[in-house]
């Protein structure tokens, strides 16, 4: 899974992005399905990534606000994820990337069912004094490793990781949650993409996160992976309005992020699979951020416990 943060529904060319070019993404559309009406749970951040994790509604998960480096809450450890059902398929897990679930040794990734975490535990302009100067802080496993953590290389480095992640694990079934960062503000882009696109900062974070993931597949060809890994790439919410220039679009539809307006909750979402997923396939269906958990449980055999109530 390949999720971006604040990324709005048109700001991908295949969407329609008139300056922003996405080359690799555009292809990922081409070989695979892209939806039309594919939902996150929330117009914000923590709340989604619950439902994403969970396959559940956020009031059902206690993950109903977006949560900050004070809040000593998060995504209960006793939940059915993701990587906790795929854990007992035998599968290697890592988070690399944005978290925004719970900071700390009970409530990190590490104890949702991940083997490894590198990223943040919350969004990258947690640098309010209040909060301290560590913030953001870049964070490997339950160790701090850069603070404040460089914006303008935070998509390299997650890149980096998980194509790490993905070779160390070429012999064995691995789930890789690679969750950027950007484009949620304070926007930042490497030396190689920054000034690069016609849509400004915004533009070039997109352009970033394009090029990482054409690494990703350029990487499961090589280790003959491409055939036997479903890629999911999607946003979490719509677009940051307000930032005007650093935030953005969600044309045609109406508002962005904090809004329960179409724009602040359909968001891009494209599935590729060769040989199990049809090419070129444009679905109209609804879906949602929810179906993952299910739709994974299904693919693999995973169990979700009896008792369990799942929404999606």
């Amino acid at each position: 899974i390949i999720l971006t943060d604040d990324q709005g529904y048109q700001d991908l060319g295949c969407y329609g992005s008139p300056l922003i070019k996405t080359p690799n993404l555009d292809k990922m559309a081409k070989e695979g399905m892209k939806f039309t009406d594919f939902y996150a749970t929330a117009p914000i951040c923590s709340p989604s990534r619950a439902s994403l994790m969970t396959g559940c509604y956020p009031m059902r998960v206690g993950i109903v606000t977006v949560l900050m480096p004070k809040d000593k809450i998060g995504l209960n450890p006793s939940e059915v994820t993701i990587p906790k059902i795929l854990k007992g398929e035998g599968y290697s897990t890592a988070c690399i990337g944005k978290w925004h679930l719970g900071e700390g040794p009970e409530l990190s990734p590490l104890k949702h069912g991940f083997d490894y975490f590198y990223g943040l535990p919350f969004s990258n302009d947690d640098d309010h004094s209040e909060y301290g100067p560590e913030f953001p802080k870049l964070v490997r496993n339950d160790k701090t490793i850069e603070a404040p953590a460089d914006r303008t290389t935070l998509t390299r480095k997650c890149t980096d990781e998980a194509l790490q992640f993905i070779e160390s694990n070429k012999n064995n079934p691995f789930f890789l949650y690679l969750s950027h960062p950007m484009p949620h503000v304070k926007l930042g882009a490497s030396p190689d993409f920054s000034g690069k696109s016609r849509r400004a900062l915004y533009g070039d974070t997109i352009e970033e996160i394009d090029a990482s993931t054409g690494e990703v597949f350029t990487l499961l060809k090589k280790l003959n992976l491409d055939e036997k890994t479903l890629v999911i790439f999607a946003s979490d919410n719509g677009p940051w309005l307000q930032y005007g220039q650093d935030g953005g679009s969600s044309k045609p539809l109406r508002g962005g992020k904090f809004s329960t307006f179409e724009g602040g909750m359909r968001v891009p979402c494209i599935m590729r699979w060769p040989g199990q997923i049809p090419a070129g396939i444009v679905c109209n269906e609804v879906a949602t951020i929810m179906d993952i958990l299910p739709t994974i449980a299904k693919i693999t055999g995973a169990e979700i416990p009896d008792n369990h109530i799942i929404d999606g």
